[in-house]
């Protein structure tokens, strides 16, 4: 089956389209237009959406008679965003397996388990993150030098290479989670196992030189502030900043690991969240940013296409926060000042 991909920005609204999947992408959740980043999705992943409801595939695309089409019929078209992420390419891979056999099968719903668990920043404290799939792929996608297009490609083509591993030693009985010896055995994989190792160490030269700061956050059932230590980061090197940074407890003011995060990615995007084992969110903070953001932009003659993504839909509960997607025209400064006021108050 011959398989094309289209790339489009975070948050882009679609409609379903013949022998078309849009995954991870879309705004909504039918047949043909799996995504969770809406108000109305389940609490899930988009890859745990797929093996939940596979009438979303079923539905839309009917193996059978996919599979009587000649060569030339055979052809299907996948949407996601810029940038594929874990989640992401989780989702391709299992869409197009269900396709190819027909079915959900035990590797599948292991392999959309674990998207969930890194989709929602929920991954153990415990886990290695040197022998993991996700870090590991994070390593892997930290090497690649393409831009635009190309990377999003190379992201995908890597993405379904972990996949169909992960799958097949899954389906061999081996354990896929968390398994130094499985990845040790494939040279590129080692590889990327000591990439994560090296990242520790650029994470340890970056927490001394980040401010950090104390917020009082609102608690996920909205009756109290609860301190959280943060980070901001401008322009980190580490590619598992994120994972270090919430289980260190030695470099956090309270030594409860920081459980909120700004990282910032040149003057363009900024992202905020924190970790869900807190018990806190961002909700409202979207709000004021949104406020900042038309505001600043009247001043300057720029019009609003975009807004800040607030997180607001069950499976992030407002946990993250992430800017427009043509660029926020306010400062760093400013967005520093928005969320302080935000977290000033206990």
């Amino acid at each position: 089956m011959e398989v094309r991909y289209h790339f489009v920005p975070y948050g882009e609204v679609l409609n379903p389209e013949k022998d078309t999947f849009a995954l991870d992408v879309g705004m909504k959740t039918v047949p043909g237009v799996i995504d969770h980043h809406h108000p109305e999705a389940e609490p899930e992943c988009t890859a745990s959406l797929l093996v939940k409801h596979p009438e979303l595939v079923f539905q839309h695309v009917d193996p059978a008679e996919m599979a009587s089409r000649n060569e030339a019929g055979k052809k299907l078209k996948i949407i996601t965003h810029r940038l594929p992420d874990f989640d992401s390419v989780a989702s391709i891979f299992i869409c197009l397996k269900m396709i190819e056999t027909g079915q959900i099968d035990a590797s599948l719903i292991e392999i959309a388990k674990y998207a969930r668990l890194v989709d929602s920043a929920s991954l153990p404290k415990s886990i290695d993150l040197t022998a993991t799939p996700y870090s590991i792929l994070r390593a892997i996608f930290a090497t690649l030098k393409k831009e635009g297009d190309e990377a999003n490609y190379e992201r995908v083509e890597e993405g379904l290479r972990l996949m169909h591993f992960l799958y097949t030693k899954s389906e061999e009985g081996y354990e896929i989670i968390e398994n130094r010896s499985l990845f040790a055995a494939v040279d590129r994989y080692e590889k990327a196992m000591r990439r994560v190792e090296e990242d520790y160490f650029q994470y340890l030269l970056e927490v001394g030189q980040f401010p950090k700061i104390t917020l009082y956050l609102p608690s996920v059932s909205g009756d109290r502030r609860i301190p959280v230590d943060g980070l901001i980061c401008r322009n980190p090197k580490s590619f598992l900043l994120r994972e270090w940074a919430r289980r260190d407890r030695t470099n956090s003011p309270h030594g409860e690991g920081f459980g909120f995060l700004f990282t910032t990615f040149g003057n363009y995007r900024y992202i905020l969240g924190v970790d869900p084992d807190r018990g806190v969110n961002l909700k409202g903070l979207g709000d004021l940013l949104n406020q900042k953001e038309e505001e600043k932009r009247k001043s300057l003659n720029r019009p609003l296409t975009y807004r800040w993504y607030d997180g607001n839909c069950p499976f992030f509960n407002f946990r993250v926060i992430d800017s427009p997607q043509d660029g926020s025209s306010l400062s760093f400064q400013e967005i520093v000042r928005v969320v302080i006021q935000f977290g000033s108050s206990k």
